[in-house]
């Protein structure tokens, strides 16, 4: 049991503001329930989410220790509501349609607002998985896409599941198709793309190569032009190989980087289209199983897509297309 006197700077909020920023290890589905039998307590009486708190009022707390501590790391998805666009769900996995803008892991920016957390509270707040039960599993994902890519992204809720997604995924029998917007025009319109991506891990980027060298990985690439307008355009991706940023570095390799990627292409072809991401959604993932799939057999042949990006909608509406940035 805890108390907290509410000082002057606490004053006037309402009770469940104050226990997100007081208590942020505290689920808001353990907040509420906690609300709810009595064991968060206002004055000794019952608190209410709505109640003002008043300078001087004593709240008293039956929650365990673990919740007054500052969630980080492998806790932090405990201090987080989850908000997640999901695309395809079952007992074994969950597809999430990812925005962009949002990372799927933490990095070194300290940011753990991240996919995967989200996707640890909402399978917490449904009761799909208990930490505190398990010896080591922990949801995860078996894909990844870039912080400024939006679409879909594939987790697992077990360890079986975990280990079939991988190796279909390394086997190539999950097909993962893509959207982007380029600049120009592919000539030819549909084909494909073959190189050795070498990693710059100093500068955080990828060179294409067309020869190998010891440190390069083989990239294939498979695209066919939909549509073309105002100088761009919208392009069918599969990737035959996952390798890092390998959709936006081949194309700006054979002079086409994608719209608004600042990474690989100049700010003076982006300047005046008013992308704030690069223009790549990962749109569809179909389970073309070759092989026995395990528990997870009755995806074969299954097909999810996620919703339509911003960036095709207005590609595809002719909004797309470079402002006069002359004043």
């Amino acid at each position: 049991m805890r108390e907290i006197i509410i000082g002057k700077n606490d004053a006037g909020q309402r009770t469940d503001h104050f226990l997100i920023k007081a208590l942020p290890a505290l689920p808001p589905s353990l907040r509420q329930k906690y609300l709810r039998l009595k064991r968060i307590k206002r004055n000794g009486g019952r608190c209410h989410p709505e109640d003002r708190l008043q300078e001087g009022d004593v709240l008293t707390l039956y929650i365990g220790d673990e919740f007054f501590e500052k969630p980080t790391g492998d806790e932090a998805w405990r201090g987080i509501r989850p908000r997640l666009s999901v695309a395809y769900e079952d007992e074994n996995i969950l597809i999430a349609d990812k925005r962009a803008g949002m990372l799927v892991h933490s990095d070194d920016s300290g940011d753990e607002n991240t996919l995967i957390n989200h996707i640890k509270a909402y399978l917490f707040e449904k009761g799909e998985w208990d930490p505190a039960a398990e010896q080591s599993f922990v949801p995860a994902l078996a894909n990844r896409i870039d912080r400024n890519t939006c679409g879909l992204v594939l987790a697992a809720k077990n360890a079986e599941a975990l280990r079939i997604l991988n190796d279909k995924i390394r086997d190539r029998e999950i097909r993962k198709y893509y959207l982007c917007v380029i600049h120009g025009m592919m000539n030819p319109k549909n084909g494909r793309l073959d190189g050795f991506i070498e990693r710059d891990l100093k500068n955080k980027v990828v060179h294409v190569r067309q020869e190998k060298s010891a440190d390069s990985r083989t990239a294939a690439t498979v695209y066919r032009t939909l549509e073309t307008k105002n100088g761009l355009s919208l392009l069918q991706v599969e990737l035959l190989t996952g390798r890092t940023h390998q959709i936006r570095a081949s194309f700006a390799a054979v002079g086409h980087p994608l719209l608004g990627d600042g990474k690989y292409g100049t700010n003076e072809q982006n300047r005046g289209f008013r992308q704030k991401f690069q223009a790549l959604q990962s749109y569809r993932v179909v389970f073309d199983f070759k092989t026995d799939a395990g528990a997870l057999e009755y995806l074969r042949g299954k097909c999810v897509e996620a919703g339509e990006a911003d960036f095709v909608r207005a590609f595809r509406s002719g909004s797309v297309k470079r402002e006069n940035t002359r004043k």
